[in-house]
């Protein structure tokens, strides 16, 4: 399983975040401690994440998909977001 980086802007001032989240949790096992920044583990690939994730934007807004490497350097998160990255990354 791996694990994958899900970053969007959503340009439309009082844009309506819920459905987007939702999709992003149905994914798979995720953390969320930025605003605009998941993280999650899934079987599926880049595109196909980005693809099942599309529906619920606009056509004015971004949306990133990336695969993660496995290693990564944070600081400022509580213990249990800490943890989480530690045994997810």
């Amino acid at each position: 399983m791996a694990t994958f980086l899900i970053g969007y802007d959503l340009n439309r001032p009082v844009q309506n975040y819920s459905n987007l989240i939702e999709a992003i949790k149905k994914i798979g096992a995720w953390w969320h401690h930025l605003d605009s920044t998941w993280i999650v583990k899934s079987e599926s690939s880049t595109s196909a994440i980005r693809d099942y994730l599309r529906p619920h934007i606009d056509a004015n807004d971004e949306l990133l998909v990336v695969k993660l490497s496995g290693s990564g350097a944070w600081s400022g998160f509580d213990s249990s977001g800490s943890s989480w990255l530690k045994s997810n990354l």
